[in-house]
């Protein structure tokens, strides 16, 4: 069985194929909620894992097909080592819309190591990584200690509305959970995550002419105003909270009084009590004007995964990472992703596995290769140990 420095050295000599392939899947964009092109990517990603899984699923979904692949495990090692899966959870959606490949294409820097591109951190990258690490055991005549799932959802850009119940479900006896979102600066693990959630508050008046009965009215947009207000004010006497006004609409005319608002909310923080308090104070709203009907929907939720320096399989995989020679630095998010919910339920969960990079969602958005080929032999070396 190949020590853990020759997966790093073999997977060093694949850099010409994962270029190939890392090109390939950003070509093919995945904007949330593009059910055609997630089939046809989806359909893709399944080909390459179907040459070393055991299994694949392709749930639908209202954006399109998700993707869960499935890996035996070899069996190695006590019952008690056995017990449980380890499932990795990734997304193939990004935030460009369709074309923008034509506009800025795959491309590889003149250092020969830095791609740039819409997606290649955030996270197609990662994607390619996990196919290399599995073809790394593959070629090594290993195989992942225990039974791996591997979840790719197609709507974490826009909170995984439904790809958080494949997560949730798949979750469930899980021995240790790798998520392969892209690292903190420097290449840093992630060991914890703000939570984030989305609510639109809806409010509704009554209408009026302004000038000659505005009496009678009641102003949807002065209740939403004074309701965001209130907001703005209980987020800030809370600890590691953030309130963000989104959108607001409403209203007809200058000279009608609204009958109709509404906003919609985004909410960030760090700690479940600030997260209960935040969000009872949306969902349970009381009205400032007697006759104004308010109502709230939540959009998205995902809850915080407090930070925990202790983190035991962190320390695994820095242990691991150390035998290939590489330094893995930890740090907290403060972004949200599905790892989130894993986080928040007790399940040992790191993330941020996806290859070193910077520029998420922006123009300057770029991944390094050597890390990429680095990850997917660190994520090879702990499946098959641990």
């Amino acid at each position: 069985m190949a020590e853990p420095s020759e997966l790093l050295t073999l997977a060093r000599t694949f850099g010409d194929p994962v270029l190939e392939r890392w090109e390939y899947l950003v070509a093919l964009e995945t904007p949330s909620g593009d059910a055609d092109r997630a089939a046809v990517f989806g359909k893709e990603l399944a080909a390459g894992l179907a040459a070393t899984a055991d299994r694949l699923e392709q749930p639908p979904g209202p954006g399109g097909d998700h993707l869960v692949a499935y890996w035996n495990g070899s069996g190695a090692g006590d019952e008690g080592s056995r017990a449980g899966h380890t499932l990795l959870v990734a997304h193939s959606d990004t935030v460009f819309p369709a074309g923008t490949v034509a506009r800025r294409p795959f491309t590889l820097a003149g250092d020969g190591d830095t791609v740039t591109g819409p997606g290649v951190f955030d996270m197609k990258g990662s994607l390619v990584a996990v196919e290399l690490a599995m073809d790394l055991l593959s070629r090594t005549g290993a195989a992942p200690r225990r039974p791996v799932r591997l979840v790719v959802v197609n709507d974490e850009e826009i909170g995984s509305p439904d790809g958080s119940r494949l997560v949730a479900r798949h979750a469930e006896g899980a021995h240790a959970v790798l998520g392969l979102e892209p690292p903190l600066p420097g290449g840093a693990l992630k060991i914890g995550r703000r939570g984030v959630a989305r609510v639109r508050l809806s409010v509704r008046g009554v209408s009026a002419h302004a000038g000659l009965d505005a009496a009678l009215g009641v102003s949807a947009i002065d209740e939403l105003v004074d309701q965001l207000a209130g907001l703005r004010e209980k987020a800030a006497a809370l600890p590691d909270a953030a309130l963000n006004v989104g959108t607001i609409t409403g209203g007809t005319r200058a000279n009608v009084v609204a009958d109709h608002a509404e906003a919609e909310i985004g909410l960030r923080y760090a700690t479940a009590e600030t997260e209960r308090a935040l969000l009872a104070a949306l969902l349970e709203p009381t009205p400032v004007r007697r006759r104004a009907a308010l109502s709230a929907e939540t959009l998205s939720h995902r809850p915080a995964w407090a930070m925990d320096p202790a983190n035991p399989l962190a320390a695994q995989l820095v242990t691991l990472a150390a035998t290939l020679g590489l330094d893995l630095p930890l740090g907290s998010s403060g972004g949200a992703g599905d790892t989130n919910l894993t986080g928040a339920l007790g399940i040992p969960t790191v993330d941020g596995l996806g290859p070193a990079g910077a520029g998420a969602h922006g123009e300057d958005e770029h991944a390094s290769l050597s890390s990429l080929l680095e990850r997917a032999a660190l994520i090879a070396t702990f499946l098959r140990t641990h």
